[in-house]
């Protein structure tokens, strides 16, 4: 039998120690831990003597402060049968230590003393795990839970590798990883699954990992011991059926298999829908007109009470420094409850629509038939503790930083948070806004729309016309309508809105991109994520040749290259979420609803020369198309801006917050390119509608494709002259 033979370092002797350390298992009895870590020890006649009333060391922290005690001659690691030697000991006393983590057996034998002589030149030690894991198996069919105890050809075998001992699964310093065909469901391999595909008994199993300590007694991330957890699962042939007359066949697409980050995704869109204009529109005429008025989604007017609680919460506490601006501060508080209520996925009610979501996966061949509250809650989420759950990929950011506590959540939520550690609520709540929303906003004029009028409210000239008349100069706001107040505290409130210079900035440290104009020169960033633009635009020409094959039903679209595009997006906006990352984008949506909100009011209908016949899906658009048109701006319709705005920040927050890093599973992406399908392809119309580049076509031009936005939209400006 094979095994790992390590030389002392003096290497003069010739006796030998053989180890052997085993783990029992109930289905296997003992099977080898391989790669387990031993440590051999010299030591004195007087150390000796100390031991040898019990000849060996009990439990964990015995073998962690054992270690700085006596003098390490060698170290090594079993080999796959479980099996260690060291050899070339001169005569004299050692001890063998046991040094990966058990924290289901602490109380076991990690060390004992053996003793080299002229006599005996061979010793020999065993260890054995009392592990007492074991795999439970259950069987799906069609999305369904079996009672048999035995699968069919075609099931789903769900394994989940489970234990008495009342610890977390996994245990500390431990994880599980499955053997194909499994595949892991996430939360360190607890779970995992596979398909039945042949008659017979089938294998499943699951290596234990156990982290091994260094010889200070630290967890040493990168060295583990593990070991072969497996069961026998019967697999039958399933009854066949009766067919009689005539047989019609149609081809058709297979239906992705199912993942539970689905739920998760369906979150993330009815959540961005949620912070549409057009429901925080009817949020505020709620409000403040007592009219909700339109359809509202269920869970939407589940939390109009609870916005409505927030509202006069804020209302209370923002407070601004100059007179006679009531109605601009109760906007802006009913704009911040909207938000901050709104933009967390993760909040309950969950933001699920029963029949809508399910016609969704039905359009995009998902499976439809899943309780998608069940799934995200019991399937996808990781534990944080026994009543709370959050993202996996948030857990691997808490797992990355033990040692940094949590606050719990305050009695009142608007206290300061003025310790050290992580924000609770937004660990187990983030707040999921992109900032790429307000970058295609300020792109597509909305925030210089308001500058104009603002300026003409303070009869100031604009500066791009010299001394010819100024387009607005027939905007007069009376004293009689509202806007003019809002207009006022608007104006007022002007050093506490964020300014065009911080805005930008932080667009280059998400994302890599940055306006163009005058107001942003001598722009100097700190850092900036320069591969976004071509990493992001590279994932959605992946995209093209994928749903070309999956719309061929005699193909099997491969989905490999949207696998690793994704993973490359997802690394460099892990890259570019710190600093302002938490607060800005948030910001930025606040002051961006408050400026369409008082666009979209009916007095602009009369100062600006708007198209009443061209539909815009939210009232505010054809207002800046107005503005664009008088000042002489890009003719590019804001509805393509607003399509960008939408569709990037839906596509860019499933990327972010789904943990792509630990993925190699195809399935996944398949499933994710399926379901944003209608976002992706979107974004890329509107993209070419707005700066002329064709990622849908089959020759790529990776230069005009990797372009900053900013740059091919003032080409374009530039040449509007010439092709008008």
């Amino acid at each position: 039998m094979a095994k790992n033979v390590t030389q002392a370092k003096s290497g003069g002797g010739h006796g030998r120690i053989d180890v052997h350390v085993r783990a029992m298992t109930p289905a296997n009895g003992p099977v080898p831990v391989m790669h387990a870590k031993l440590n051999l020890y010299k030591l004195t006649q007087a150390e000796a003597d100390a031991l040898k009333a019990s000849k060996r060391i009990d439990g964990q922290q015995a073998a962690v402060d054992a270690n700085p005690a006596w003098t390490l001659v060698a170290h090594t690691h079993t080999s796959p049968a479980g099996d260690g030697q060291f050899a070339g000991l001169e005569n004299g006393f050692y001890i063998v230590l046991y040094m990966n983590a058990s924290p289901f057996d602490r109380n076991m034998i990690r060390g004992r003393l053996i003793g080299i002589s002229d006599g005996d030149m061979r010793g020999e030690c065993a260890y054995e795990l009392d592990t007492r894991f074991r795999l439970e198996t259950e069987f799906y069919s069609n999305g369904e839970k079996l009672s048999r105890l035995h699968g069919l050809v075609g099931d789903q075998a769900w394994v989940t590798v489970k234990h008495d001992a009342k610890e977390t699964n996994p245990m500390p310093d431990m994880y599980y990883v499955p053997e194909a065909p499994l595949q892991s469901q996430g939360r360190d391999g607890v779970e995992s699954s596979a398909r039945l595909n042949s008659v017979g008994t089938a294998e499943v199993a699951v290596s234990v990992y156990m982290r091994a300590y260094d010889d200070a007694g630290a967890i040493d991330p990168d060295d583990a011991a593990h070991y072969r957890n497996a069961r026998q699962v019967i697999v039958d042939e399933p009854s066949p059926l009766q067919v009689a007359g005539k047989i019609t066949t149609q081809a058709s697409r297979t239906e992705a298999e199912w993942r539970p980050v689905i739920a998760h995704w369906t979150l993330i869109r009815n959540s961005a829908e949620a912070l549409s204009f057009n429901n925080y529109q009817l949020f505020v005429d709620h409000l403040f007109c007592h009219n909700a008025g339109g359809v509202v989604p269920e869970f939407e007017r589940e939390r109009f009470h609870e916005k409505e609680h927030a509202f006069r919460s804020l209302e209370k506490r923002r407070a601004l420094p100059f007179s006679d601006s009531d109605s601009y501060r109760v906007l802006k508080a009913a704009t911040e409850a909207f938000v901050m209520v709104n933009c967390g996925v993760l909040r309950t009610p969950y933001a699920f629509r029963g029949k809508d979501d399910a016609e969704y996966l039905d359009r995009r061949d998902l499976p439809d038939d899943r309780k998608l509250e069940e799934e995200l809650v019991k399937r996808y989420l990781s534990s944080l503790d026994p009543k709370t759950r959050i993202l996996p990929y948030l857990a691997l950011i808490r797992s990355k930083l033990p040692d940094v506590r949590i606050h719990m959540d305050h009695k009142e939520h608007h206290d300061a948070e003025l310790c050290a550690g992580f924000i609770r609520d937004r660990l187990v709540n983030p707040c999921m806004m992109e900032l790429i929303w307000s970058y295609w906003q300020e792109e597509g004029m909305l925030v210089q729309t308001m500058n104009a009028i603002t300026r003409r409210f303070q009869n100031v000239r604009s500066p791009a016309h010299g001394n010819g008349p100024d387009p607005l100069a027939n905007m007069e706001v009376d004293m009689l309508r509202p806007l003019n107040n809002l207009l006022w505290g608007y104006v007022q409130d002007e050093q506490h809105r964020l300014s065009v210079v911080r805005r930008n900035y932080e667009y280059d440290h998400h994302y890599g991109i940055h306006l163009d104009g005058r107001a942003v020169r001598d722009f100097r960033p700190a850092d900036s994520r320069s591969k976004f633009v071509e990493a992001f635009h590279n994932l959605l020409r992946q995209l093209m040749p994928f749903y070309r094959q999956d719309d061929d039903t005699t193909v099997k679209a491969d989905a490999f290259p949207i696998l690793n595009a994704l993973k490359e997006v997802h690394l460099i906006l892990s890259q570019g979420a710190h600093n302002q990352f938490g607060d800005l984008p948030s910001t930025a949506r606040i002051e961006m609803l408050m400026q369409q909100w008082m666009l979209a009011r009916p007095e602009f209908r009369e100062f600006l020369p708007t198209r009443l016949m061209v539909a815009h899906p939210e009232p505010w658009m054809d207002r800046v198309d107005a503005m664009k048109k008088v000042q002489g701006w890009s003719d590019t319709s804001i509805a393509h801006f607003r399509d960008l705005a939408m569709f990037g920040e839906q596509l860019l927050l499933s990327i972010r917050y789904t943990h792509w890093s630990d993925v190699y599973d195809p399935t996944e992406a398949f499933a994710w390119a399926r379901f944003w399908r209608p976002q992706a392809q979107g974004y890329m119309h509107a993209y070419r509608a707005v700066t002329g580049v064709d990622m849908t076509s089959e020759t790529a031009n990776p230069k005009l494709e990797s372009s900053m936005p900013s740059v091919l939209l003032r080409q374009r400006l530039e040449a509007m002259p010439r092709t008008a």
